[in-house]
């Protein structure tokens, strides 16, 4: 029987506000799986680097849910790629720390492949069992590589094949990232289990979309709504140049459609990214339609999805797109580019619509049918809250439960 797992997220502490540099859907993926373990009776410890010198070695958001944080190099927020030369530090902190504390872990459970490579360093020195997510393949984005982008390091490609040769079980979100891990892996599908995260069904629901609008002062405007960091890989720039596509009048709204982007920048090109955006929309005389809003905390984050008029994904690879389900989940439909995991978490014609390829005509093409189609819109709407209750934590918890106890169980014989 479990009673107490650990999870490490090296690169991010589920503490961060998604949104905010490298945090993201991991983020909330990780503390969202944390509290619910907790809440079952299972003890959950989430270890994850630290970045500030004044944060306490543990943090305890929830009842049976601890964060601990780890001296692993200078105690400042580094480049992923940094981070490389302090991964055996964090993994012997980490053991050091459960030996210290006399902890009797059942299982880990890393994400990412820096995680990944410390959850195997634990593995090995306490004989744990190891369930491994990786969250973004390094080998699926390059397939998806745009002109804009940086290439997968040798290190993370050789890491990650490492990682799946000695992990008791890879954990994919969507059927289609277990197919990824065996195409372009060569992973054993005997040591694969496919588990999609969950939404918190209590705080993304259907809303008063005025009343929305009042709280976060938007007009009357259409609006399409992008959330999510500010990295090339995103697309964005795609999502900006189909405001122009887009016919001047729609009947979702008044006056042209805008476009909010929420989000901060992220990784080495974020920066970057934010101001080729702002330069994109002033060349295209964009500027007054396209505004970028700072990441949201999730309550406030619900009412952006409650007053936005469709989501636009135009991701180049996806693994899951949890954004996409919390906005279904708020009756939004969402127009998102047909690849990895969004194919999976958006339903096409039924809570949103899938494009094939990035072209912005195609995009707006797709929230031109949306946002001038009343009837059409208020389908996609029903659809989507009704589609998005597939996905919950409490689901999500029990099936990795499961998963536990059964590489637990192996690792005994």
């Amino acid at each position: 029987m479990i009673r107490e797992v650990a999870f490490v997220a090296m690169h991010s502490s589920p503490l961060n506000q998604p949104g905010i540099g490298n945090a993201g859907g991991m983020n909330v993926y990780v503390d969202e799986l944390a509290a619910t373990m907790a809440s079952m009776g299972i003890d959950a410890v989430v270890f994850t680097r630290r970045t500030d010198p004044h944060q306490p070695e543990v943090v305890q958001p929830v009842p049976g849910y601890r964060v601990v944080h780890v001296d692993a190099g200078p105690p400042q927020p580094l480049p992923i790629a940094e981070l490389i030369e302090h991964v055996g530090a964090f993994g012997d902190g980490i053991v050091n720390w459960t030996r210290r504390n006399r902890k009797r872990l059942d299982v880990v459970h890393s994400h990412y492949w820096l995680s990944g490579w410390a959850g195997v360093l634990v593995k090995q020195e306490l004989g744990l069992p190891l369930a491994n997510s990786f969250h973004t393949l390094g080998r699926v984005k390059d397939a998806a590589h745009g002109t804009d982008e940086l290439w997968s390091s040798a290190a993370r490609l050789r890491t990650e094949d490492e990682i799946i040769a000695l992990s008791d079980c890879v954990v994919a979100a969507t059927p289609y990232e277990f197919d990824d891990l065996l195409e372009h892996y060569g992973a054993s599908p005997e040591r694969l289990f496919v588990s999609p995260p969950g939404v918190d069904h209590r705080l993304f629901t259907p809303g008063d979309r005025d009343l929305a609008r009042l709280r976060i002062g938007l007009g009357a405007e259409p609006i399409a709504l992008f959330v999510g960091r500010i990295q090339a890989h995103k697309g964005i720039d795609t999502a900006v140049r189909m405001l122009s596509e887009i016919p001047s009048a729609v009947a979702a709204g008044e006056g042209e459609t805008h476009l909010v982007v929420v989000g901060g920048p992220s990784g080495e090109d974020g920066t970057e990214e934010v101001d080729h955006l702002r330069d994109l929309a002033v060349d295209l005389g964009l500027s007054d339609r396209v505004h970028f809003v700072p990441p949201q905390p999730h309550d406030q984050l619900a009412d952006f999805y409650r007053a936005a008029d469709v989501l636009v994904m135009p991701s180049r690879s996806e693994s899951f797109g949890l954004v996409a389900v919390e906005a279904q989940a708020c009756g939004l439909p969402v127009v998102a580019a047909r690849v990895g995991g969004l194919a999976y978490t958006v339903a096409d014609t039924e809570s949103g619509l899938l494009v094939d390829g990035h072209e912005p005509k195609s995009f707006a093409a797709a929230i031109t049918a949306i946002l001038d189609h009343p009837r059409f819109k208020a389908e996609l709407a029903n659809g989507a809250a009704k589609f998005a209750k597939r996905f919950s934590w409490p689901a999500a918890a029990n099936r990795l439960r499961d998963l536990y106890e059964d590489i637990a169980k192996s690792a005994d014989r």
